[in-house]
């Protein structure tokens, strides 16, 4: 029993780095693109405020950890399996340069791992709808509209400068924007690992009730924090370069439109994907140039990928909890 929790805090961890690597690119591709920042330094102050981030909330915790799933249909398995089936789907994506969401491949994975287990009835379908899918749907499409409008506001405060000192000043002001996006991601994903540690503590009988340890969230940030610094270089690209053409001013109103749209879910509780924000946020801001400045072949794989997360992750997880039970029965 205690062997298992202890595989399950460092396959959690491991999580977590995944996830910190793999969404690097949300808080620091814009400001790398614009060169607002030297990739190094933008990994280092991205990875400090993901730390910050991860410590301030424990509301998204509390969906991932009781929202999603009946806690009655977990065991040491489900968590296992539901972690590797989330790790497995983000290290495909990261393989292919796309930028899916961890948070969603980690809500499939427990969904698959507890319908391996328990059936149906151990899922809590309307409170996924509600927590998962209704502001999985909304939040792409305000971080694009609020994005789009901050960029039409900004070149119409901005319409009488000459462009390189405006870019010299937005490329100063993309630092704050950058450190809020980062801080943005860690109040949001750091949670998801702690929920899910958390919930293996409560079913194995740890703690008499469900709440957050302080190690739980100074490991998760910590986790967070290295995997960020790693930076997953193939994602950053594809965000930064491949989708979109910045420029100073574009990339601070992204990063800020989307700062604003996680850290507003993030109080929420609802465990929404800073990847799928940060995307169409970055596309609100092209399309405002016109149509064409996004590059919508490469936007058709990046929605592909969204849309294959959960069932991948879930059917993931499916087969490595009845491979785990056939295995340990």
């Amino acid at each position: 029993m205690l062997l298992g929790l202890f595989a399950i805090v460092a396959t959690a961890l491991v999580f977590d780095y995944t996830n910190g690597f793999h969404d690097s690119a949300n808080a620091v591709a814009t400001s790398i693109s614009t060169r607002a920042l030297p990739p190094t330094v933008a990994l280092v102050l991205a990875a400090v405020l993901n730390f910050a981030g991860a410590l301030v909330s424990t509301q998204v915790a509390a969906t991932l950890g009781q929202g999603i799933v009946h806690s009655t249909a977990v065991t040491q398995a489900v968590v296992e399996a539901a972690l590797l089936g989330a790790i497995g789907w983000n290290l495909v994506t990261w393989w292919f340069g796309l930028p899916s969401s961890s948070s969603h491949a980690l809500v499939g994975g427990m969904v698959g791992a507890v319908l391996a287990r328990a059936g149906s009835v151990g899922v809590r379908w309307f409170d996924i709808f509600r927590k998962v899918i209704v502001p999985t749907l909304t939040s792409p499409l305000i971080g694009f509209f609020v994005g789009g409008a901050l960029t039409v506001a900004l070149y119409w405060i901005c319409r009488r400068q000459a462009p390189a000192p405006a870019n010299r000043r937005f490329r100063l002001l993309q630092t704050a924007s950058a450190s809020l996006m980062a801080f943005s991601h860690g109040s949001n994903d750091a949670q998801k690992t702690m929920g899910i540690i958390a919930l293996a503590l409560f079913s194995s009988g740890r703690i008499d009730h469900f709440y957050v340890p302080l190690w739980v969230k100074l490991g998760s940030a910590v986790a967070m924090a290295v995997g960020t610094f790693t930076g997953g270089k193939r994602i950053i690209r594809t965000l930064g370069m491949r989708l979109v053409k910045l420029d100073p001013i574009d990339g601070f109103a992204a990063e800020t439109a989307a700062s604003v749209v996680l850290l507003g879910t993030a109080q929420l509780g609802f465990p929404v994907s800073t990847t799928h924000v940060i995307t169409t946020t970055i596309m609100g801001v092209g399309a405002t140039k016109r149509l064409s400045a996004v590059k919508w072949g490469v936007t058709f794989d990046i929605l592909t990928a969204w849309a294959f997360t959960l069932p991948a992750a879930a059917g993931l997880a499916f087969l490595i909890e009845r491979a785990l039970a056939a295995l340990f029965h």
